[in-house]
């Protein structure tokens, strides 16, 4: 299933994009798990970070012509399709979540603020002191990965009656959830 991340995405434009980014936040998220599994707390905190993007870029796409209404000028319009959707910038994924929100998706910004911590920690680490990242030792960024695949989870859940969903969606989704399942 792994080598769904690896196919080309369909054009933003595309009704399939929504879909296709919302199977590779299924496979993001296993392996998340994958690698929770292994003691390899970073990799499993860059991985479920990668899960969160792509359910805002599936998010952002579906979404797109309400987004386009609360933009001020034409400009903001043209770069949330441009930009946005296909690239959801780290930078800015704070202030689309607040967009999201308007729109009335009310936790999106939390679960970014989550998603965006456990970036932090796939680069920084365990830090007793918090200066780098949030998370002091690998075990509370664990709890934070496992927390941020379960949003992700009810995300999909919640998205996959708007997009193309197929066999190998709900396949790799009985997978996830199998998984978290059995997570302790």
């Amino acid at each position: 299933m792994e080598e769904a991340i690896e196919r080309p995405l369909p054009k933003p434009s595309s009704a399939d994009y929504a879909s296709a980014r919302l199977l590779e936040a299924l496979v993001e998220a296993r392996l998340a798990l994958e690698f929770l599994r292994r003691g390899l707390t970073r990799n499993a905190a860059g991985k479920a970070f990668q899960a969160w993007r792509a359910v805002l870029a599936a998010l952002l796409r579906l979404e797109l012509d309400r987004l386009k209404t609360l933009a001020k000028t034409e400009e903001e319009r043209r770069w949330l399709e441009e930009r946005a959707v296909p690239r959801v910038p780290t930078t800015k994924m704070i202030p689309l979540s607040q967009m999201l929100e308007q729109l009335g998706y009310e936790d999106v910004t939390y679960i970014t603020y989550g998603a965006l911590n456990l970036h932090d920690y796939q680069y920084h680490g365990p830090d007793p002191d918090m200066a780098l990242s949030k998370y002091r030792t690998r075990e509370e960024a664990a709890a934070a990965v496992k927390s941020l695949v379960k949003a992700v989870i009810r995300y999909i859940e919640r998205l996959k009656s708007g997009v193309a969903w197929t066999e190998e969606h709900e396949r790799a989704y009985k997978a996830l959830v199998e998984e978290v399942g059995g997570l302790r």
